[in-house]
């Protein structure tokens, strides 16, 4: 876990809040007015709120922006008794967001920071507002969603190394020293501008896992891939109706070498059939660190037009 004050140089200078409301010691960022619309950003695997660090300043004079740390990321805490799957990164969540009492939402969604919000949404339609999709899967019960994360995994580096990994063993001890391999594990994924590699930047990245005690949440998430402990949210036919009347928008990083494009993004077309895609050549899975300023341009236009 980081320390609770650590800004990283000054790259990440946002006051730290921490709820207590899923059973542990949950971090998140809070800015922005508190009567303004909310902008709910959810990273992914293995990063945390920093990855939003360029976004918050451009959304957050008139938009209250919340940025939480997973349980097991960042500096929230990594309860050693719990279980890091899926549906309790969305219980987390829901636990979160209810205490908050957080409405007008719109979720802004990395990694598997798309499932955990979609779980979010299928329980919560009347609190979503959008839905904008940054590299993030978005299943929200479609009947294809098993072959399309099974076809994705054939091509992935990422998704063959938790296979193997998790077959001879080395998934535990390989991902427990995530702290000293986290710039190989970012590259495996598909990060591509090693421009913004500093030392800052690699301790922002690699300090929350600085124990194998400390990994558990990216253990976790990859653990539950390899035996199949993930389980999707299925919307009622209600909230199905109602997410799929919502704003939304997907950006995608062409290069992202762990989700494909041609595998995921129809998944969220398959919801939102009417709405953009904006597809970046160059950009990676990580598009907040490889294209930070187009990125957060485009959501801050989408929010504005709609």
């Amino acid at each position: 876990m980081v320390q609770p004050d650590a800004t990283f140089d000054g790259t990440f200078p946002f006051t730290p809040h921490f709820s207590a409301a899923s059973g542990f010691r949950m971090h998140y960022v809070d800015e922005g007015p508190r009567h303004g619309e909310v902008v709910l950003c959810l990273h992914g695997e293995p990063t945390w709120g920093y990855l939003f660090r360029h976004l918050v300043p451009v959304l957050c004079a008139t938009r209250r922006v919340v940025v939480p740390d997973h349980m097991g990321f960042g500096k929230s805490a990594t309860p050693a008794e719990r279980s890091y799957w899926l549906q309790d990164h969305v219980d987390n969540l829901e636990a979160l967001v209810v205490a908050l009492d957080l409405t007008d939402v719109t979720l802004v969604m990395h990694d598997f920071g798309g499932p955990v919000g979609m779980g979010l949404a299928a329980r919560h339609p009347d609190r979503i507002r959008r839905v904008i999709s940054a590299n993030g899967p978005t299943p929200f019960g479609q009947s294809d969603l098993l072959a399309r994360v099974t076809a994705n995994a054939q091509v992935s580096p990422w998704f063959q190394w938790i296979a193997s990994a998790a077959a001879n063993g080395e998934l535990e001890p390989v991902l427990g020293q995530l702290g000293f391999n986290i710039l190989s594990t970012l590259k495996l994924n598909g990060f591509e501008n090693n421009a913004v590699i500093t030392d800052a930047w690699l301790a922002a990245y690699g300090s929350p896992f600085a124990r194998p005690a400390d990994c558990l949440g990216a253990i976790g998430w990859a653990r539950g891939f390899a035996t199949g402990a993930h389980q999707f949210e299925a919307p009622t036919a209600a909230a199905d109706r109602a997410i799929r009347g919502k704003p939304a928008l997907a950006i995608w990083g062409e290069a992202d070498r762990t989700l494909h494009a041609d595998h995921f993004l129809p998944l969220f077309s398959a919801i939102f059939p009417a709405a953009p895609v904006r597809r970046l050549a160059g950009v990676g899975h990580y598009c907040f660190e490889d294209a930070p300023q187009e990125v957060a341009g485009l959501i801050a236009e989408f929010i504005a037009q709609t």
